[in-house]
């Protein structure tokens, strides 16, 4: 029987992370009239006026948008869109390399989505069959299939909240039971330590504090010659959020390929470490 090899998240936020921008900027927004600049200043002004969440409001933005210019609000048009979310350099060949590399030492790689743009988009792209779960905002869909209200609305701190279920080995947002289920550290399905958190800015700074304090690993990441993205990537470390702060190439021998790598083997050494412990206090049990 072949030895069960130690399990891995590798988390990450979309927007910012392995997109280059928001992802309703790939299509949508300009398919419903508005320049990209002017969709996220009429989202901004209705969140400040009425003290709303920003989540909510651009969701409901996009419905009334398409209502009003007669476009499709079906799952499969938002999937549409999806396709055509663009993506990083190398994020489309980075879960093959990083998966080959940690099954060459022995760890088994998972990785989910943590985001606050759309499921529905999410699950558009070419890279949605990489993820073990994407948790994500999404819509509620009429008897016709047409989206109408908001299912899950997913804030900076409300992304905290996914960490614990991947710990946990939780699939269901609507989940209000395992969750709080008291289950001991040494029986979770992926501890804190064996995470790795990929963010961009300030909706990730929680998640990536979490990850951090609880032994994990963080990485901000920036899009390269954005001076202002490298900036508050690098405060992010000065401020002791994040481990390591990369610019956003995942191709092979770049610099996040080389961190996410020498994280796995101190993972695994961790793993190793532990066990050798746990055999000796076993045998002084005897």
């Amino acid at each position: 029987m072949a030895k069960k090899r130690p399990i891995v998240a590798l988390i990450y936020d979309f927007d910012g992370t392995l997109s280059p921008g928001n992802m309703q900027e790939f299509g949508f927004i300009q398919a419903i009239g508005n320049d990209i600049a002017e969709f996220w200043a009429k989202n901004k002004k209705l969140s400040e006026d009425n003290d709303a969440s920003g989540i909510l409001t651009y969701m409901n933005l996009m419905i009334q948008a398409a209502r009003s210019k007669g476009i499709s609000l079906r799952r499969e048009s938002f999937r549409k869109f999806g396709e055509k979310v663009e993506l990083f350099d190398g994020v489309r060949e980075w879960f093959t390399l990083i998966n080959d590399y940690g099954k060459s030492i022995g760890l088994e790689i998972k990785h989910y989505i943590n985001s606050s743009g759309l499921k529905e988009m999410i699950e558009g792209t070419s890279i949605a069959k990489e993820f073990e779960n994407i948790y994500a905002s999404s819509f509620l869909y009429d008897v016709d299939g047409i989206a109408y209200w908001p299912a899950v609305a997913i804030d900076y701190t409300g992304k905290t909240q996914f960490l614990f279920k991947i710990n946990k080995g939780i699939r269901e947002v609507s989940d209000t039971k395992k969750i709080n289920r008291y289950i001991p550290e040494k029986d979770r399905f992926i501890p804190f330590e064996r995470m790795i958190y990929f963010g961009d800015g300030d909706t990730d700074i929680p998640c990536m504090k979490v990850i951090k304090e609880h032994g994990g690993h963080s990485i901000a990441v920036y899009t390269k010659g954005n001076s202002d993205k490298k900036a508050t990537a690098l405060q992010l470390i000065k401020d002791n959020r994040v481990n390591f702060v990369c610019p956003a190439d995942y191709c092979a021998g770049k610099e996040i390929n080389m961190v996410v790598k020498r994280i796995l083997d101190k993972i695994k050494a961790d793993y190793e470490f532990q066990r050798l412990l746990d055999w000796h206090h076993n045998k002084a049990r005897k």
